[in-house]
């Protein structure tokens, strides 16, 4: 078999089965796919299957939700282009004329999107010279079968990370939140272009001032009193005007800005909380903290005070250009010379802040995962007494921020001063030919001192304005990791047209269940009915999937395989919020949130009456401790419930579960963590809440399941047995085999049988 065989087989075997009969269908005779891609989203980015394909001929592909498929045969300005956004990944092919088609898919794709687009050049290039593609089997990515160098180590593949450095065009993007508050915004700015006129007139007082009254007064001529009280009165209304409508500008702009990072925060956090948990899985909790927190405030910032000034700057630079070359052009070419250096030099340091403030904020927020990690695990630290070794990892971490710090403030260093320097230069200039023009009779002395104060005022804005690209930058960077969050996807999205849900049964049906973590596959072909009512056991040893299952019915993650049936209709069919409200969870380590007894509580019920909460605590078997305390049930619970044991904490979450009456009951390990006569106070708060309802319960401790109706073994993601507990130890296999090792503490492989 040949390496392009080989790639060839690899590419198709990727595929789900039902795909392959269809793709054979559409190949010509000798006709082979290279490479091939399943895409998951439709162009409204709802969930939905297609494929794309490669073959030495043509693309081929059939778009989510299509039914006919379509082929474009290669040609030269054939391209096809790849590219991934917040989550999301795009394919598009184009040629001359333009978009030919385009796919979304999510990023878990992204590695075979990216083998499609090599996949792609290689046999277009070979199309077009008429060559075949031919691949060294000893020189290909194991993984992706991507040709390699022959001193190459590394698949420029697999390795591939796609990176969008920030762009300054991202707070562009902030119109989103600031177009609720256009009004304020527009009054803002007219009382700025008031303000900035008020700020240009002094100068130009100071022409007929030197002219009309210090000059002809030095040169010994009578000056009209009036005519100087008339001078000295304009300069002080418009230093009055400047201030009214600068405070008035500052004061209106001010109160929109705020708004608007408010504004930002909150959709930010919203939007986080609607994100499935496996975006939450690969974030760390600093570093979201940290967006959220510090990013949306220095947007804010920027938002009121430097994009204020460098508004203001910009319109002050472009009156004072068009009065000077007004007064006298030739001057003005002359006070305008070290204009474009200046801004060569910010075009030039703008990108080097730009990605250098972004690798600021990413350490930043390791500096804050530290502390994430830490202060919450306080605990365990102190236990293990390592708390010296948290200190060198907090020291770490700020030493690495320090250095970057310390490069990019080289480079701020240098320009700053720089630019500061090109201005002293241009007033040097506007000094040098003034006094040449004064000289030869063409400008008066009241022109060059009116120049002269313009000139300051225009490079003190100019400088003002270099200094702001470093402000910008940050705010871009900041700007570009929060609408990272906005721009993700859920993985367990909203149906477009939900089924509504009214009454709850609790029939629960899994038909041919598979999921996986990235490449592993956790889940695969489980089909499995649970009646309303009934009591389900999964049992299994660590690793075999019973949590990722629970995790599943829940909907925390969806199905890559097969569907979950709730009453006959696909759980995904119904609203997120609607779906959860009828189950009811309890964890094997409660989470408890820093407030009173009665709020957590009433967690998931916040309008219970206190009746209510007191008959949930009563069922529970929670209603005593919680009266031993010092405030009842007014008592404050410490953060993750510090102050309360783990038996307590546990009832506590069951009585959570039971006062929102659900109609399915999730147990995750709920007895796990506790003693022996904790667990039965525990068990009998649970046989309360199980009655009823449909109820999934996981235990390691597989006596604690004797009253399910029946107990489900997993053991590497499949089902293996199905049956109530006598009925599994009369036939001696896997259960059986798993109770025995539990009851002689021993470690056994469902497989193998018991291993002392």
């Amino acid at each position: 078999m040949t390496s392009q065989q080989l790639s060839i087989v690899s590419s198709l075997s990727e595929l789900p089965e039902r795909w392959r009969s269809e793709i054979q269908a559409q190949l010509s005779q000798g006709e082979n796919v290279v490479s091939a891609l399943e895409v998951d989203l439709d162009q409204q980015l709802h969930f939905s299957k297609g494929v794309v394909m490669i073959t030495p001929r043509r693309v081929l592909a059939r778009a989510p939700g299509a039914a006919q498929w379509e082929s474009w045969p290669f040609t030269q300005d054939l391209a096809l282009k790849h590219h991934d956004h917040a989550g999301v990944g795009h394919l598009e092919l184009v040629n001359a004329r333009g978009r030919l088609a385009a796919w979304r898919f999510t990023l878990g794709q992204n590695l075979a999107a990216i083998r499609l687009v090599e996949q792609f050049e290689a046999q277009r290039d070979s199309h077009a010279s008429g060559e075949p593609v031919m691949l060294d089997e000893e020189n290909v990515c194991p993984s992706c079968k991507a040709p390699l160098e022959p001193d190459q180590e590394e698949c420029p593949i697999c390795t591939k990370v796609v990176y969008t450095p920030p762009s300054t065009w991202t707070l562009f993007r902030l119109w989103r939140f600031a177009k609720p508050y256009k009004g304020q915004l527009g009054l803002g700015f007219a009382l700025m272009l008031l303000s900035t006129g008020a700020h240009m007139i002094p100068p130009y007082l100071t022409i007929p001032l030197m002219d009309n009254v210090l000059i002809p007064y030095q040169n010994g001529k009578q000056v009209d009193p009036m005519l100087v009280v008339m001078y000295m009165s304009g300069l002080v209304g418009a230093a009055v005007l400047a201030w009214i409508f600068g405070w008035a500008k500052t004061y209106v702009l001010a109160l929109a800005s705020e708004r608007i990072g408010a504004d930002l925060r909150t959709t930010t956090y919203e939007h986080l909380l609607q994100l499935s948990l496996e975006y939450f899985g690969g974030k760390r909790t600093g570093d979201l903290m940290s967006r959220i927190g510090s990013e949306s405030d220095r947007i804010c910032v920027f938002l009121s005070l430097h994009l204020l000034d460098f508004l203001s700057d910009c319109l002050m630079i472009v009156m004072t250009g068009v009065i000077l070359f007004s007064i006298d052009p030739w001057l003005a070419i002359f006070t305008l010379l070290p204009l474009p250096f200046i801004a060569w030099m910010i075009h030039i340091v703008r990108d080097r802040l730009r990605t250098g403030f972004e690798k600021i904020d990413r350490v930043w927020g390791e500096v804050t995962n530290v502390l994430a990690d830490t202060i919450p695990g306080i605990r365990v630290v102190k236990a293990f007494a390592q708390e010296a070794r948290e200190a060198t990892r907090f020291r770490t971490a700020n030493k690495h921020n320090l250095a970057v710090n310390d490069k990019l403030n080289k480079v701020w260093s240098l320009f700053s001063p720089t630019v500061s320097f090109l201005t002293e230069l241009g007033l040097l200039v506007i000094w040098v030919f003034g006094i040449y023009q004064v000289s030869k009779g063409h400008i008066t002395v009241g022109i060059l001192s009116s120049f002269i104060a313009y000139s300051s005022r225009f490079y003190g804005r100019l400088d003002s304005m270099s200094r702001i690209v470093s402000v910008t930058q940050k705010s871009a960077s900041a700007a570009k990791r929060i609408f990272d969050i906005l721009d993700h996807v859920s993985s367990v999205p909203e149906p477009v047209n939900p089924v509504k849900l009214d009454k709850v049964e609790g029939n629960i049906t899994l038909r041919e269940v598979g999921f996986r973590y990235g490449n592993r596959a956790v889940n695969r072909g489980i089909d499995l009915e649970i009646k309303a009512g009934q009591m389900v056991g999964l049992v299994g040893h660590s690793g075999s999937g019973k949590s990722t299952l629970v995790n599943l019915i829940c909907r925390f993650y969806d199905v890559a395989e097969g569907a979950i049936m709730l009453d006959g209709v696909d759980i995904r069919a119904f609203r997120v919020a609607d779906y959860r409200r009828n189950i009811g969870l309890v964890l094997q380590e409660p989470f408890l949130f820093f407030g009173t007894i009665a709020e957590n509580l009433a967690y998931g019920k916040p309008d219970a009456t206190r009746e209510e909460i007191i008959a949930a605590a009563r069922a529970a078997h929670a209603h005593e401790f919680i009266l031993r305390l010092p405030q009842g049930y007014d008592s404050m619970v410490g953060e993750r419930g510090q102050g309360l044991s783990g038996g307590e904490r546990q009832r506590i979450s069951i009585a959570r579960a039971l006062l929102i009456d659900p109609k399915i009951l999730i147990l995750d390990e709920a007895t796990a963590s506790v003693d022996s006569e904790t667990e039965k106070e525990i068990q009998r708060a649970l046989d309360n809440l199980v009655q009823g309802r449909t109820t999934i319960a996981i235990a390691h401790r597989l006596s604690t399941l004797q009253k399910a109706d029946r107990l489900v073994v997993l053991d590497r993601g499949v089902v293996v047995e199905d049956g109530p507990h006598e009925e599994l130890m009369e036939q001696k296999g896997a259960y059986y085999r798993l109770y025995q090792a539990q009851a002689r503490n021993v470690d056994i492989d469902l497989d193998d049988g018991i291993k002392e």
